[in-house]
């Protein structure tokens, strides 16, 4: 799971607390301790600012793995403020709105992969099931 929730390199933050607070979060994603991660990570928002996209995704999909689906796409929403062509961001925001009965949401967010990603199968298996009558 940690190959999911923290995808790039560093993103050169700030020195000083900064590169601290990041360096814990990413250490307490490693370690499987997202509670505390998740705290971690909004103290860092707090102190830096909102600029980096891996931390807004990560902090995203912890939500959604804690079925806090709510939550999870006001981290995503931010983090593809950041980087609107990020696929795994739309495709957890798709999941998280089928989830909440969301599917107008959820078709805009597969369509936008599409655009970028014109063959990506998961948008399109989650489009597909959308249009399925339910109990099939």
């Amino acid at each position: 799971m940690t190959g999911l929730l923290w995808r790039r390199g560093s993103d050169n933050p700030k020195k000083g607390m900064g590169g601290r607070l990041l360096k814990e979060f990413k250490k307490l994603v490693k370690d499987k301790k997202y509670d505390e991660a998740l705290r971690c990570g909004k103290n860092y928002i707090r102190e830096i600012g909102d600029h980096n996209h891996d931390l807004f995704f990560t902090m995203g999909a912890i939500y959604y793995t804690q079925k806090r689906y709510g939550q999870s796409l006001e981290y995503l929403d931010r983090a593809l403020e950041i980087g609107s062509y990020d696929t795994e961001a739309l495709l957890l925001k798709a999941r998280a709105h089928v989830i909440l009965g969301q599917k107008t949401k959820a078709e805009q967010s597969c369509r936008k992969i599409q655009e970028i990603d014109p063959g990506h199968k998961e948008a399109q298996s989650i489009l597909d099931s959308m249009k399925r009558p339910k109990g099939r």
